[in-house]
This record gives structure tokens, C-alpha cells and sequence, in this order.
């Protein structure tokens, strides 16, 4: 198969026929919008492909779509269904944050492409509000259809070896191809247009004008060869205000009639009808009687005004987006995709200040050497005060000519030309760090550009600030939880033993989950494994508690239920509001036997080499810290050679909405403990499901096998 370029041997960027099932999907629904998301190879972030009737600038902004986000392709992708809203406050119930970035009335439908067993990206598709309330059969026919089709280009091509990624930016296919029309239609249709007394504008689905009528150019007071080719606002200085723009936008997204009124250089007021099409817009120019001081005045154009890259909504967009940020690279991350597409940026980089050098806090594009040459130089000289960064504003840099001028000493990596350094100042103290903003050529940074990156960078600001408090919270909290733990377990003659902790994913709070193994004498040992309620520095600090408690009354004797019992009753004491599940275990080496005790924990497993793993069910008491007079029954049970006992908390097994039970029993279908083959291979099998998914909870297991003789 055939793709549009090759970035790697055997690997084909983007394919002719899927922009031909996109075009497919837009025709046969009567949608008239359309795009088509690939996965990234980290499988966590979508990236267009190909774009039909959306304008460049925003098909940009939406170029890279975090799975996680709240938007309704990733929901689609995520969720591997189809995603159907039928008008504006549906979307705005169900994805608020998508309609805060789009806030124009249409409806829509994400779809994922499945590959196999796998979803590999999905097709968003447009309509206008009020168009349809629900997909009717023939419509979803088309769209399951190309889906199937798509699923299977990209199954042949990963068959043949050349697997198909997405392009590195979107293609805006041309709408005409989907509906083609006679090239001479343009000629016929400006001939008959001339000889009314309105003018008329046509515009492509990027905002440029391809036709300007005779009457239309009088009235605008320009010639139609400045125009053609062009923005209006571009052209046309007095068209420069955001609400122009945002009215072209919502013919585009919404595909409904709008219309808005201005003045032309010579005080003439004007009004502007704009009729969306399938291939761009028809705008209406007509002279509008001036209503005086009794009607509303057109808004005045004004330079600063507007961010002819970034809308205002965008910007919001990026605000909630960043709020969920909890690491500098998070934040890079996120401001990287919002970014880097729309401004056409090639790299990113935060910088902070330590010892009056420059640090790398994060970065995004920039490669290792170009990190490391960053690292611990001062990019930014120091101003009077020692405050490397606060240098009282940021700094563009078109060339690097420009950039040399100004600080000899700066470093040129990766071969960029243009930089925008902008300082991370929050509630007017001095900066935080800075963000560098590069490109690989030299870039005319615009009045409008400048402004809205300055604004850019106070959000950017905040937000480090927020994932650096996060940062040091975490790291803390963190840092107490292991130093709970034991750092090493003891050795045992005769026992094999494996055991891991993993801290939920980045971004959650920590928990209270905890093992220990303890000698009791020289042929047995207790092993212990618990989960304290809460994920917080008290749940941290009281699962210490607990296994201290432990300790004490094990190391003095006491069986398996009298040592929850008496660690019970300390509890309810020490943290009344806090529950804790424990499971205690002796293991009788000589005998081969073990004796156990639970207060609400889950059971543990006992898996052989040569049969299925089973579920050691035992009388479960109450979890530790609610009544001081409970009871804990104990159960014995013999251990085959060869056999391990498998030790868990709910983070392994447990998922939103899902049947524990089940759970538990596909967990034992993983336990095969091979004989000869080392316990840490057993425990990698079992935590590798759960290390791939985002968990919000810790997950501590301990495995233990006698030693064969």
C-alpha cells in the first residue's frame, strides 16, 4: 500500500484511502465536517489525520486529542463505542469543557476504528443542529461501513508489513473532491454576481477568499487582486475584531446563516450575510442604512484585540485542560498540544532557576543533547537582583541573528531560529521559571501573536505553580509511605520470596497499602499484608501504626487471630474514623502448613505447577478499627511442594464497576508458577495487567514459596 511518505522503513505516514472513507463517510451521511483520528504509538493521545470542511487554524488546535480527554472522540475511542450528540446542549451536558472550545450549534458523532481487537482511531463527524435528532439507519449503515473498511486498510497494512501512522500534521482535504464541480463554474458564476448591485465574497473552508465580486471590492475599498487568496481580516484592518472572525467560524462549525455589520474606511456601514456551503462560504455585502445614535454601532478593530491563531475559547480550553496538570511535564505536555500545531512551534521547554543557572524542569521536542546543553547554562543572563528570569517581560527573537544580538552567550540546539521566552510570573511576585517557545526557521512574531503568548504564559504559570506544590506534596507523602516499608525482607532458609509495592498512577493521592514478612523463630514466619482506608498522609502514617502493632504481638507469641484482635483494639483507639483490612499468615516450615486470619481482606491464592490456582476462602472478621470487641477465626491449611501463596490488595483486582469475584478469579487464572523458574518472573506476570491502566488505587503483593529440597 501506497502511503504519502515514508518516515521509517516499512512504516507508511497516512493513507490515500483513508481520506477517500473520510470523504465517503461526509457524503454519504450529508455531514459537513469530517476528520479522521489515528492512535499515537504510546496508544494515549489521537492524532488527525485528515480534516474535511474544518478550517486549517482550528483542525490545528484540535490535532492532538489526549485519550483521557472530555471530548467525544476520545470518550468514543475510550469507551470503544459510538458517541452520538444531537445538538448543542446535549454536548454541553455530556462534554461541557468540547463545548466551551466550540461553542457553536451543531451535532455529532465519533466513532471508533477497530482493528482486530484493538481500537486504532475513530472518525468525527459534523452536522448541522436541528439537522437530525438521532442517526437513522441508513446513516449509521454508512458510518459502521466505512468503519469496517477502515479497520481492514489499516489490517492489510499491518500485514504487509508497512503498518500505516499518522501524518505529522493534519491534511485538509479539499471539499470539491468529495462533490466535484466544473472549474469553469467559478467564471459563469462571478459573470452573473457583477451585475448586481450587492457585492459577494466566496470564501474556503480556511477563511480565504477564492472569488470577490466588482461591487463586493467597491465596497470593502480595495481591488479584488489584494483580496483573492487572502483572510478578509487580513486585508482588511477595520474587519480585524474577534466577533468577525467567530461569526465565520459559526457558519463553518454550525453550518448555519450569520451575519454582522461594520464600517468601511469611509464611515460606510455595511452588512454581512454569511450562507455556509460544503465547499466554504457565500458572504453578502450590502449597504446598511446608519441608524444613528439609536442603533447599535459596529465594533471597532483594533490591534491587540484579537489572537488570529487562538480564539478565546481556545484559550479556555487550554485553562481546564491545564487544570488537571499535576507534574511539569504534564504541563508541557498539554500546552505542547494545544500549541505547538496551532503556532506551527517545533519545541518547548520550561526552565527554572537553581543556584543562578538554568535547570530543564520539562521539555517536549528538543532532543537529549540539546536538554543537557540547556541544562545548568544561563540561557536567560541575570538581571540586577539575581532573579535569573524575572527580566521584566518575555523576549521574541525572529532569527538567530536577533537572539545572538541580544545575548552572546546563548546556545543554538537542534538547529532552531526563532524563540519566544516567556516569563512564569503568578500574583505579581518574581518568575517562576520560563517558557521557551521555538521554531526551526526564522518567524515574524505579530503584535497579535505576542499578546496572546503573553497571555499563554500566565496560564502556563499557574499551572506549573500548581503541579510544583503538587510535586513536593507527593514526593513527601511518598517518601513517608516507603520509609513505612520494609526496604529489604528478611532471608529465609527454605523460603522463596518476592514481593512490590506500586503507588497508584501519577497524579492520584498516596494510600495506606503494606506488606511485611516476619521471623518468628528459625521454621516459621508470619507474613502480613493490609490496606488502611484513606489515601492521605494520616492513612500513610497509621499503616506504620499498624504494622508495629503487628510486629509486637507477633514476635510475642500470639496466633494469627489474637494478633488482629489486639491490633483491632489499638486501632479503634488511635484513629476511630479509619478502617484498615488486614490478613495475617504463619507459615510452619517444617510442617508445611500455614495458619491465617482475616479481618475483611481479600483471600489470598495458593497456586501448584501442575494444577489451577484456587481461592483459599476463609470466615472474614470485621475490619480492623471498628468494634474493639471483635473476634478473628483462624484457618489452617497444608501446603503442597512447589505451591504459592499468593498475598494481594484490592488494587490488583479491582475496577470501577467491575465484579470482584471475577475479578479474583481471572487473577487466579494468571497465577502458573513454573518450577525453576524465579518467583519475581510469577509477579511480574501478575502486575503487568495493572501496570498498563490508570489506577487510582496502590496495589502491594507478596508472593511465598517453600524451597524445594
Amino acid at each position: 500500500m501506497r502511503g504519502h511518505a515514508v518516515s521509517a522503513p516499512g512504516v507508511a505516514t497516512g493513507s490515500p484511502r483513508l481520506d477517500d472513507l473520510l470523504a465517503e463517510a461526509v457524503t454519504g451521511t450529508g455531514a459537513h465536517i469530517g476528520a479522521a483520528y489515528l492512535l499515537a504509538e504510546d496508544g494515549k493521545v489521537l492524532l488527525m489525520d485528515t480534516a474535511l470542511g474544518l478550517p486549517a487554524t482550528m483542525a490545528r488546535a484540535l490535532a492532538r486529542i489526549r485519550t483521557n480527554d472530555p471530548v467525544p472522540i476520545a470518550a468514543a475511542v475510550r469507551e470503544r463505542r459510538l458517541v452520538w450528540l444531537s445538538c448543542r446542549e446535549h454536548l454541553a451536558r455530556a462534554f461541557p469543557v468540547a463545548a466551551l472550545v466550540m461553542p457553536y450549534h451543531f451535532a455529532v458523532a465519533a466513532v471508533p476504528i477497530r482493528c482486530g481487537g484493538a481500537v486504532r482511531g475513530g472518525f468525527l463527524l459534523l452536522w448541522p443542529a436541528g439537522h437530525m435528532a438521532r442517526l437513522n439507519p441508513r446513516k449509521l449503515a454508512v458510518i459502521e461501513n466505512v468503519c469496517a473498511q477502515a479497520g481492514d486498510l489499516l489490517a492489510r497494512a499491518d500485514g504487509e508489513g508497512r503498518p500505516v501512522v499518522p501524518a505529522t500534521r493534519p491534511r485538509i482535504l479539499d471539499p470539491r473532491a468529495a462533490r466535484p464541480v466544473d472549474p469553469r463554474a467559478d467564471l459563469v458564476a462571478l459573470d452573473c454576481l457583477n451585475r448586481l448591485p450587492e457585492g459577494f465574497c466566496v470564501l474556503d473552508g480556511d477563511g480565504r477568499m477564492t472569488l470577490v465580486t466588482a461591487p463586493a471590492a467597491d465596497l470593502l475599498r480595495c481591488c479584488p487582486a489584494d483580496l483573492v487568496g487572502a483572510r478578509p481580516w487580513e486585508r482588511l484592518p477595520w474587519l480585524g475584531d474577534p466577533a468577525f472572525e467567530d461569526r465565520y467560524r459559526a457558519a463553518v462549525v454550525g453550518h448555519q446563516v450569520t451575519a454582522f455589520t461594520a464600517r468601511n474606511p469611509a464611515g460606510r456601514r455595511l452588512s454581512f450575510q454569511l450562507y455556509p456551503g460544503l465547499s466554504g462560504v457565500t458572504v453578502r455585502v450590502a449597504p446598511e442604512a446608519d441608524p444613528g445614535d439609536h442603533g447599535q454601532r459596529a465594533p471597532e478593530a483594533g490591534a491587540g484585540r484579537r489572537s488570529r491563531v487562538l480564539a478565546i475559547h481556545e484559550m479556555l480550553h487550554l485553562a481546564t485542560t491545564l487544570a488537571r496538570a499535576v507534574s511539569a511535564q504534564e504541563v508541557i505536555d498539554l500546552v505542547a498540544d494545544h500549541v505547538m500545531p496551532v503556532y506551527d512551534v517545533q519545541a518547548l521547554a520550561i526552565l527554572t532557576a537553581q543556584g543562578g543557572r538554568a535547570r530543564v524542569a520539562a521539555a517536549r521536542g528538543y532532543s537529549r543533547q540539546a536538554v543537557e546543553e540547556f541544562d545548568g547554562r544561563p540561557v536567560i543572563p541575570q538581571a540586577p537582583g539575581g532573579q535569573p528570569f524575572d527580566h521584566g517581560g518575555p523576549d521574541f527573537f525572529g532569527t538567530w541573528e536577533e537572539l545572538r544580538r541580544a545575548h552572546p552567550d546563548a546556545v543554538r540546539s537542534d538547529g532552531m531560529s526563532a524563540w519566544a521566552f516567556l516569563p512564569l510570573v503568578t500574583s505579581h511576585r518574581a518568575a517562576i521559571g520560563t517558557c521557551v517557545l521555538a521554531h526551526d526557521r526564522p518567524h515574524r512574531f505579530t503584535t497579535d501573536e505576542r499578546a496572546t503568548l503573553t497571555a499563554l504564559a500566565g496560564l502556563i504559570a499557574q499551572a506549573f505553580e500548581r503541579a510544583r506544590l503538587y510535586d513536593v506534596t507527593h514526593q513527601l507523602a511518598e517518601c513517608l509511605q516507603s520509609s513505612l516499608l520494609p526496604r529489604t525482607l528478611p532471608e529465609v532458609p527454605g523460603l522463596e520470596l518476592a514481593a512490590r509495592y506500586m503507588p497508584a498512577t501519577p497524579g492520584m493521592d498516596i494510600g495506606g497499602d503494606f506488606y511485611d514478612l516476619i521471623r518468628l523463630n528459625e521454621s516459621m514466619v508470619a507474613a502480613v499484608i493490609g490496606d488502611v482506608q484513606g489515601h492521605d498522609m494520616t492513612a500513610a502514617a497509621l499503616m506504620g501504626q499498624v504494622r508495629t502493632a503487628i510486629r509486637a504481638h507477633a514476635t510475642a507469641g500470639a496466633t494469627p487471630g489474637d494478633v488482629l484482635a489486639h491490633t483491632n483494639r489499638l486501632l479503634t483507639e488511635l484513629a476511630p474514623d479509619r478502617f484498615t483490612s488486614c490478613l495475617y499468615l504463619s507459615l510452619d516450615l517444617r510442617a508445611h502448613t500455614a495458619c491465617l486470619a482475616s479481618a475483611g481482606h481479600l483471600p489470598p491464592l495458593i497456586a501448584r505447577p501442575d494444577a489451577p490456582a484456587r481461592v483459599v476462602h476463609s470466615a472474614p472478621g470485621l475490619l480492623l478499627g471498628i468494634d474493639p470487641g471483635a473476634e478473628y477465626a483462624t484457618t489452617e491449611l497444608a501446603l503442597p511442594p512447589g505451591a504459592v501463596l499468593v498475598l494481594y490488595t484490592d488494587g490488583l483486582v479491582e475496577e470501577p464497576g467491575g465484579d470482584l469475584g471475577e475479578a479474583i478469579e481471572k487473577l487466579a487464572e494468571l497465577c502458573s508458577p513454573r518450577p525453576g523458574r524465579p518467583l519475581v518472573d510469577l509477579l511480574d506476570c501478575l502486575i503487568e495487567p495493572a501496570s498498563v491502566e490508570q489506577r487510582a488505587d496502590d496495589i502491594a503483593v507478596l508472593l511465598l514459596r517453600e524451597a524445594t529440597s
